[in-house]
């Protein structure tokens, strides 16, 4: 279940003193900030996505730099781009129910970790 927090909470993060690997793709790690939105937007499922993808799509694992953005729309859906740092969308995921509590979120991955962008 999502909790509540505001976009200013995430500019907290500008490093990680911890690194959290993820259950699923044992290489890919996520840091503090990653491990707050998962936590506090009750949304472990998008550091999912952007890990299994690192798995089962070769376009976006292709990547050396991926750019990750959730909106989420008023009727509780949200769109899921990852791009590749210039702007081109390489893979988009529909999810057909969110109560994440943000209207958008971006995520970056590089050297196999899931980050905040000013975790960078």
């Amino acid at each position: 279940m999502a909790k509540s927090f505001l976009p200013s909470d995430l500019n907290q993060f500008t490093g990680s003193e911890h690194w959290y690997r993820h259950p699923l793709v044992c290489d890919i790690l996520f840091t503090d900030g990653a491990h707050y939105v998962a936590e506090n937007g009750g949304a472990f499922w998008l550091l999912d996505t952007i890990a299994l993808a690192q798995r089962d799509v070769p376009k976006v694992a292709a990547l050396e730099f991926q750019v990750w953005r959730m909106t989420v729309w008023p009727e509780c859906t949200a769109t899921i781009n990852c791009e590749d740092g210039n702007g081109n969308v390489v893979f988009t995921k529909h999810i057909g129910f969110t109560n994440f509590p943000l209207e958008s979120v971006e995520l970056w991955f590089e050297n196999k970790t899931i980050y905040l962008p000013s975790e960078h």
